[in-house]
Formats: structure tokens, C-alpha cells, sequence
């Protein structure tokens, strides 16, 4: 299902990015990915039964395209699970928020959802690894925490989550990925996909974060230096546990340096011009890697 569309004075980086891409994406993105505009189409409203309960099967007409495809991701800024400290003071509130987004979720996206053994993140077996991986790249470029969990995706919940925001984010997002994967992928398409994973983890593991709570000031200063020097990028001012932002100096260029950076088994996102690259469990190891990916895949003709 690969289709190779071989562009001019692309370096071979680039290049195999780009056609790694074509693997990923759904058809209907096939050759048209310059077509497709970072503007969302705004937020669908809620809509209830009349016991006052949100039909969270009965809101979406459509969707947004897929930040993969550089469509705009689901949310501006990270959205971050409940910390472990909130979760404890508020227990009664998070069961709430756990029923209410797995309610959503079995009704929005037709998968369960199961209790985490890690506080703040709820448990969503997918069917093989495959869709798995494919979930956690396509989520995490839409700027919703997710974690990888063999074949089963976790996604975030915190106390804190109400229902017209928080929770509405992450069961948009999962309805939002699994409508691309499910009706828009085709059996042979997934089987290609699976085997790209493979072949991806064969040369090089895939770089995410290792989400901690906390973070060590030091190896964060270590990394920004690493990944400034190297990269010739600023860092951002907007600080994650387990994100360091560069900034592209342009939307465009964000989104191709992050989209081929994904495609080279390194999850990335985007917040308007800045790249946000994952803080991993041996960042001495990685930040080599990472460093030299954004040198050869960052687009500079935005």
C-alpha cells in the first residue's frame, strides 16, 4: 500500500520520512497532504438524554483532519493526567471522572475501558499492537497524554477533568483516531503498518517519554543544551515534566519536522511553532539520536 512519490532536492533522510509517511496515513491524505490546513473546525456541542447523561455517541458528524496528516491537533496545549497527589485527595471525584470517560469511550469509540494500575490513566485494549502504536503516534500528535501498554493505549484522567473539557478532549480525540483508523485504513494497509513498526524497532527502539512526575533540573539543562548546540534551535519557555519544546519558527515547519520526526520512531508533537521532543528513561543514550533526527528532518523552507 506504500506508494513512493519521490520529491525533488529532498535529502534521502527526508525522503524516507516522507515515504514512511505514506505507509501511516490513511488514503484519503494520499498525495494531498499540502492540501490540508491546520484550522480546526470547532468544538461540537454536547448534547444529553433526558435523564441529564452526555450521548457521546451522537456528537461528531465528522471530524477534524488528523494532526498526523497536519491537520490541527485536538488541543493547543498538552493535556496531562491527574498527579497522584490530586488523585488521593479527591478519590471519590476521580471514580467519577474514570466511569464518565470510559462511558464515553465504550460509546464514542467502541472500545472498554479498563482501571490502570497507574493512578491518573485508564486502560484501552486496542486489537493488536499495531493499531496500538498507530493510536499512541496519532494521539500524541493531537496533544493528549497517552502511554503505550503492550497492545492496549492509556489515556489521562485527574480529578480535575470536567465533563465540557477535559473529558470531552479525550474522548473526542480517541473517537477522532479510531474513526481514522478504523474506517479509513484498510486490512492491507494495517498489515503494512505493523510491519513498519517492526522493521522501525529493529533499528532503533522508539523514543517516549518516561513520564514522571518530577523531573531532574539538571538533566533537563543537559538535554536543552544538547538539543540547542546541535540543532541550532531555541528552547521554549513552556516547561513539561516530560517534554522539552524547540521552536521551528513556523507552523509549516513544525509540522513537517514533527510529522517526520514520528515516522522515524520518535513521537513528537506540536504547539503552534514549537516542537515538543520526549524527555526519555536514558535521555544521555537518546538525546544523540534525537538531536541528530531534527538535524536531518528539519524543513527549512517554511
Amino acid at each position: 500500500m506504500n506508494e513512493t512519490i519521490t520529491q525533488p532536492n529532498l535529502s534521502n533522510a527526508i525522503q524516507t520520512a516522507e515515504d514512511r509517511l505514506q505507509t501511516l496515513l490513511p488514503s484519503i491524505y494520499r498525495g494531498r497532504t499540502d492540501e490540508v490546513q491546520p484550522v480546526s473546525m470547532g468544538s461540537a456541542p454536547l448534547a444529553f438524554d433526558v435523564n441529564g447523561n452526555v450521548q457521546w455517541d451522537r456528537m461528531w458528524g465528522s471530524f477534524c483532519d488528523l494532526a498526523m496528516a497536519g491537520g490541527p491537533p485536538h488541543k493547543g496545549k498538552l493535556l496531562e493526567p491527574g498527579t497522584p497527589e490530586s488523585i488521593a485527595a479527591e478519590p471519590v471525584r476521580y471514580a467519577e471522572v474514570c466511569d464518565e470517560i470510559a462511558r464515553g469511550v465504550e460509546l464514542a469509540a467502541r472500545l472498554r475501558v479498563a482501571p490502570s494500575d497507574t493512578p491518573g490513566w485508564l486502560r484501552v485494549p486496542c486489537s493488536n499492537d499495531a493499531m496500538a502504536g498507530w493510536l499512541l503516534r496519532a494521539i500524541t500528535m493531537e496533544n493528549v497524554s497517552v502511554r503505550l501498554d503492550g497492545d492496549a493505549i492509556l489515556l489521562p484522567a485527574g480529578p480535575a477533568f470536567r465533563v465540557e473539557k477535559e473529558i470531552k478532549n479525550v474522548i473526542t480525540v480517541i473517537a477522532k483516531t479510531t474513526h481514522y483508523w478504523s474506517g479509513h485504513l484498510i486490512r492491507l494497509q494495517k498489515l503494512g503498518i505493523a510491519n513498519l513498526f517492526y522493521q522501525l524497532d529493529n533499528q532503533a527502539p522508539l523514543l517516549q517519554p518516561t513520564w514522571k512526575m518530577s523531573e531532574d533540573a539538571d538533566v533537563r539543562k543537559s538535554i536543552e543544551h544538547t538539543l540547542q548546540d546541535a540543532t541550532g534551535l531555541r528552547t521554549t519557555e513552556h516547561c513539561y515534566a516530560n517534554w522539552i519544546g524547540l521552536d521551528c519558527g513556523s507552523v509549516t515547519s513544525a509540522i513537517s519536522t514533527m510529522r517526520r520526526l514520528v515516522a522515524s520512531n520518535i513521537l513528537c508533537r506540536r504547539e503552534e511553532t514549537a516542537i515538543f521532543l520526549p524527555i526519555t528513561a536514558t535521555p544521555q543514550r537518546d538525546n544523540e539520536r534525537i538531536a541528530r533526527s531534527i538535524t536531518e528532518l528539519l524543513d527549512h523552507s517554511a
